[in-house]
Order: C-alpha cells, then sequence, then structure tokens
C-alpha cells in the first residue's frame, strides 16, 4: 500500500505544477482515483498519508508557506556567492552550498506536504460524493 501511496503523491505534486485552484486540482485527482482506487483502498492510502503528515506546528507552517521558509536561505546563498566571488573570500562558497542545499530540501519538503493534503483533500470529496450525490 505503501507504494501506492507513494504514486498518488507524485500524482498530485504533478498537480501541483499547473496554475488552478485547489478545487480544480481535486476534481482532476477525484477523477482519476475514482475510477482506478476501489473505496477501500482510498481510504487505506489516506490513512498512510495521515500517518505520515506532521503534527508538528513548524512542519504545518511549512506545508502553507514553504517559499517564506525557503527565502532567507536562497538570500544567504545568494550573499556567500557574491561575498566569495567580489572578495576572493572562497569559504563563502560553503554558506552558498550549504543555504542553497538547504532551501532546496525546504521547498521539497513543503511540496510533498502539500502534496500529501491534496490527496487526503481528494479522498475526502470523494467520500462526501459517494454520501450525497446530490449536494453538487
Amino acid at each position: 500500500m505503501e507504494a501506492q501511496s507513494e504514486k498518488w503523491v507524485m500524482m498530485a505534486e504533478d498537480e501541483l505544477t499547473q496554475y488552478s485552484t485547489d478545487a480544480r486540482k481535486i476534481e482532476k485527482l477525484r477523477r482519476k482515483m475514482g475510477i482506478s482506487v476501489p473505496p477501500k483502498q482510498q481510504q487505506a492510502i489516506r490513512k498512510d498519508i495521515l500517518a505520515e503528515m506532521p503534527t508538528n506546528p513548524v512542519l504545518k507552517a511549512l506545508e502553507k508557506n514553504r517559499q517564506a521558509f525557503a527565502l532567507p536561505f536562497w538570500g544567504i546563498a545568494g550573499l556567500g556567492l557574491l561575498f566569495g566571488i567580489s572578495f576572493h573570500q572562497y569559504q563563502d562558497f560553503i554558506a552558498t552550498l550549504s543555504c542553497g542545499a538547504l532551501a532546496i530540501y525546504l521547498q521539497k519538503l513543503g511540496w510533498r506536504l502539500q502534496a500529501q493534503r491534496l490527496i487526503i483533500k481528494t479522498v475526502d470529496d470523494i467520500e462526501n460524493r459517494m454520501k450525497n450525490p446530490d449536494a453538487d
């Protein structure tokens, strides 16, 4: 079931690359998931993903504001590059590499958390539509 959850998180990450509303993303994922995954497996996927979701308030904030978390590290990486080149301070490249890597890590982690949340919302939407088919 873990592989199936991973597959759906990757599909949600692909949907996040599209410029559209969350409702549209959920709609597209709902069609894909509703056709290919039986309801019991959908609930199992939802439980797997919920088990992985963080309860830490910092990681919850990262899910919502991943770019704001990574921005200071991008700035430090840029300054390290600027000072390293202009003042021939080669140790500043360490700041560039480490802060750049940290910024990328934060962006990827936030992206993944956002995709997991999108899958949970999609499964909830499918369940609500099955319970109330007329409430569209």
